[in-house]
């Protein structure tokens, strides 16, 4: 099975939630509908609807609120991506300009807020209180793992456990509520097992995510990643790939890198490159990754064998062998 494979297990209900997402990107202001679109037509893959309505459909689940629940999931990350890449100062995302580098950050960032108003609206339409608890959480943790993120960047001494910390409340976290409500929607609504497991599934598959990403962010191509190769480092954002480099290089090595940490930049670029590479930072990294795979198909364990399960468990190996 390859990755467009996995799409066409759910693709009319795919469908229906982009749709869906279409409809409820409305407004009366001109430039949040005008935003919108600009939003809608850049693409991206939509991981995480689609995992969400494959824990529902793999949970047993037969209504359609599963579409709902699945474009709530969409607009409240399309609002942090909205958010990061103020924060970030970012000016391509998925080979395109960012919405901050066409329509000003105040744009950017007053639209991220209606999505996550239009979010909640919706969610509340729905009337379960479980999914409601879900969301609200989420949206919470990844906050903090926003501001824990601003802590790290520029500090050299950020630690693999702070890092992985912030990839978990950053990233992780959606992608494990996307799985838990498909869960509540389904069988997990009744039995635990079934809804821990999918949320451990979302959690680990987020982390290889991350940390994949982290390693293409070395050896990637810019008109695949949709970002510019390095534009980690930078940002000064103290990745894994670094992080293991600085312990296991020279002393002058690590001070290459502290140094590029600290004032952001490229200059060093090539050279950092090849440190990383020579200190066995990608592999580390990419181990780190497997890991978290082999993990999320363990917490498949309580799920009963269906093509769903079968499709989320080659999200995770995709997770880690990704060209797109």
């Amino acid at each position: 099975m390859d990755f467009e494979s996995i799409y066409a297990v759910v693709a009319d209900d795919f469908d229906a939630v982009n749709q869906f997402i279409n409809r409820h990107l409305d407004s009366n202001v001109p430039l949040i509908r005008e935003v919108g679109d600009y939003i809608v037509s850049s693409g991206g893959k939509r991981l995480r609807p689609l995992v969400s309505i494959l824990s529902a459909r793999a949970c047993g689940y037969e209504g359609d609120l599963h579409v709902n629940i699945a474009a709530v999931i969409e607009f409240l990350h399309t609002a942090t991506l909205l958010h990061d890449d103020v924060v970030d100062e970012s000016a391509l995302r998925r080979g395109r300009p960012t919405v901050n580098a066409v329509y000003g950050n105040s744009a950017s960032v007053l639209v991220g807020d209606f999505l996550i108003s239009r979010a909640f609206q919706l969610v509340v339409e729905v009337g379960d209180q479980r999914l409601m608890e879900i969301l609200a959480q989420s949206t919470n943790v990844i906050s903090e793992g926003e501001v824990l993120q601003l802590i790290n960047c520029r500090d050299p001494e950020t630690t693999e456990e702070r890092y992985m910390r912030v990839i978990h409340h950053k990233t992780a976290k959606m992608f494990e509520s996307a799985a838990e409500t498909g869960a509540v929607l389904g069988a997990g609504a009744g039995d635990p097992a079934i809804r821990q497991g999918l949320a451990s599934y979302g959690r680990h598959l987020g982390i290889a995510f991350q940390l994949v990403d982290d390693v293409l962010d070395y050896v990637g191509d810019a008109d695949e990643l949709g970002k510019n190769v390095g534009d980690d480092l930078a940002e000064g954002k103290p990745t894994l790939p670094l992080i293991h480099a600085m312990r296991e290089g020279s002393a002058a090595q690590a001070a290459l890198i502290r140094d590029a940490i600290r004032h952001g930049g490229l200059e060093h670029l090539q050279d950092i490159v090849d440190i990383v590479q020579q200190s066995g930072g990608l592999e580390y990294t990419m181990e780190k990754a497997r890991e978290q795979t082999r993990l999320a198909h363990e917490a498949l364990a309580p799920v009963a064998t269906s093509g769903y399960r079968d499709s989320l468990e080659q999200l995770a190996r995709d997770a880690v062998d990704r060209h797109f």
